[in-house]
Order: structure tokens, then C-alpha cells, then sequence
């Protein structure tokens, strides 16, 4: 049978869209389970899936929300994820209880931590906590606090020389309805909630976590440690890392269109447009610099100040093997369009 033109042209059609099936089903899928709901805290994964670097890389990433009922070391160990962002307080915690996660990169250099009070409440300094009430996150999120108040030798269970510890929700209620002195607050995200409550920054007294010492590292990219020994894991490991970081130098030139991004992603429909860009643009603070490579020194900061826990420390002993550099030096070899 002779062949027309297009017949040949429909032939050319289907042959280049099984190509491009075949094509989608070799992309390498990996999974990334976020600390938190979709905000503009993970702006640059988002941004990497939106602007296809992931796909650049021949990786088809799965990008799952997190909530105050999902706890990350728990899903990868669970096989439900192969990286997880976590902070590292948490993630050595886990570590020690048999979660054997690994520290592969550390886009975020900088704590946003902090413990915001109202100034009526006649606290100046952390020697004024005493006998006030403090929230606090848990969920792993509370090492932090509870470092710093026994570096201070403040106890935490309350009386005229310790501290009541109200557990926070992931929410800035107990200061509105005064409840709390102080409560648990990021730079990029409750701080703000704050402010939007109609308080003023002059009505407000601010701790900052990293000027106290106490700062610990946050939003890390972890993985099981049994995955590194398979070559075929570390690259992928270091192609989803350049392609992420390529999304996050993307977001800090962009931020109102990551905001966008990040909107556009938001399948609760919680977020606000204000919100969120003024989250993403606290956030490149944090990620500014970073090329996702772990500051070993600021890494064992963190263990420092995890053991100094007095009688009850958040880790008992200096883990090992807790971080490497093997994925981010594997991800400067990545050539990214």
C-alpha cells in the first residue's frame, strides 16, 4: 500500500507521542515530603517543578505536603518518601532512635526561630522569663527551646524560678488572647501573623534564636542512610539537589512569582497572596548564600547545643555519620539547562 503524505504524518505523530510516553515512564520518580503545608517556606521545590529543572534532570518529583499530623522521619521510614525536609534538632533525635537519616544538603544557612513576647508584660531580657508562660512547639520543634532554657538553668515545669511551657499550636492565638507572655514564632510566618493581629513592632520584644546562641540548623534535606550506599540514589540525590537549588536562586530573583508558584499549589486554598509573598521574601534571607552545601561548623553548633540539655538532653551523645557532602559535591557536577 502506497503511502500518502499524511498518512506519513499522522505515522510521525503517533511514533513521537510514544516516544514522549516512553520517554515520561524512564524519568526517575522521587518523592519529597515537605515539614509543613504548602507555603512559600519551600518556594524553591515548588518553583523546581513549575519551571520543569526537575524534569531537566530526567526527575519526575512528587511534592507531598506536610501538617501537624505528619511527621516526616516517620514517613521515609515508612518507605512513603525518599527525602524529607526536617530540621536537624528533630532529624538527630530520630537518628538516635533508630531512623538512620542523613543530612545530604542544608539550603536554608539560617535559623528564623525566635520567641516574640508582649513588651506589657515587662519582659526585656530571657532573665525575665521567669514565672511567665511560654509556648512552644512540639513535634521535634521544641529542642530548640528546651536547649536554650537549660542553657539559661531556667526550669521548664513551671514555679517563681521556671517556666510554664503552654504547648503551642502551629498558631499565634495564645499572645492574642494572652494566654501566653511569649510564643513560638518564625521570621517568615507567625512573626507576621503577629503583626496582622494588629500589634505593632514597638509592642513587641523579640528573641532571636540565632542571637542567643541557640540557633539550630533548619529545613535540611534528609535521607535514609542505607539509600547512599546505592550509586544509583546518590544521583539521583544530587540531581534533585542542583535542580532544587536552581529553584530556590530562581525564587530569590523572583520572589513574587515563587509567591504565585507557591499559590497555585495550595489545594486547601488557606494561603493569601500578601501572606505568602511576604513569607517568600523573609525566606530568601535564609537561603541566600547557600549553594546547599552544610556548614559542618554550624552543624555542630547544633549538636552542641542539642547535648547541653542538663539532665534531659534532646541527644545523648555525638551522632556519627549523620551528614555528608557526597550528594552536593556529585550535584556541582550536574549540568543544569
Amino acid at each position: 500500500m502506497k503511502k500518502t503524505f499524511a498518512t506519513m504524518a499522522l505515522s510521525a505523530t503517533i511514533a513521537l507521542g510514544a516516544g514522549q510516553t516512553a520517554f515520561a515512564q524512564e524519568m526517575d520518580k522521587l518523592t519529597l515530603q515537605l515539614k509543613w503545608v504548602t507555603q512559600g517556606q519551600f518556594a524553591g521545590y515548588y518553583v523546581a517543578k513549575d519551571k520543569g529543572f526537575y524534569e531537566d534532570v530526567n526527575l519526575d518529583v512528587e511534592i507531598k505536603p506536610g501538617g501537624p499530623d505528619i511527621a516526616p522521619p516517620q514517613v521515609i521510614a515508612g518507605g512513603g518518601a525518599d527525602v524529607i525536609i526536617d530540621w536537624m534538632p528533630s532529624a538527630l533525635a530520630s537518628r538516635e532512635k533508630g531512623v538512620a537519616l542523613v543530612n545530604i544538603a542544608q539550603p536554608f544557612k539560617r535559623s528564623g526561630m525566635m520567641l516574640t513576647c508582649r513588651k506589657d508584660t515587662g519582659i526585656e531580657s530571657p532573665e525575665d522569663f521567669k514565672g511567665k508562660t511560654l509556648g512552644v512547639w512540639f513535634f521535634g520543634n521544641e529542642y530548640p527551646f528546651l536547649a536554650w532554657m537549660s542553657k539559661l538553668g531556667i526550669p521548664t515545669e513551671g514555679g517563681e524560678e521556671g517556666v510554664e511551657v503552654l504547648k503551642q499550636g502551629f498558631n499565634v492565638d495564645p499572645l492574642i488572647q494572652k494566654q501566653a507572655d511569649c510564643i513560638s514564632t518564625m521570621t517568615y510566618n507567625e512573626y507576621w501573623q503577629v503583626i496582622d493581629a494588629g500589634y505593632s513592632e514597638d509592642d513587641l520584644v523579640v528573641f532571636n534564636y540565632t542571637d542567643q546562641g541557640v540557633a539550630t540548623l533548619e529545613d535540611g534535606l534528609y535521607v535514609l542512610e542505607e539509600d547512599l550506599d546505592d550509586p544509583a540514589m546518590v544521583d539521583k540525590y544530587a540531581r534533585f539537589v542542583a535542580a532544587s537549588m536552581k529553584g530556590w536562586e530562581y525564587a530569590r530573583e523572583n520572589p513574587d512569582e515563587a509567591a504565585e508558584i507557591v499559590l497555585e499549589n495550595d489545594a486547601t486554598g488557606a494561603q493569601t497572596e500578601e501572606h505568602q509573598k511576604r513569607m517568600v521574601g523573609e525566606i530568601n534571607k535564609l537561603t541566600e548564600g547557600s549553594d546547599g552545601t552544610l556548614d559542618v561548623a554550624a552543624a555542630e553548633n547544633t549538636v552542641e547545643t542539642l547535648l547541653s540539655g542538663g539532665s534531659d538532653p534532646v541527644i545523648t551523645k555525638a551522632p556519627e555519620g549523620a551528614w555528608t557532602d557526597v550528594v552536593t559535591e556529585k550535584a556541582k557536577e550536574v549540568e543544569m539547562e
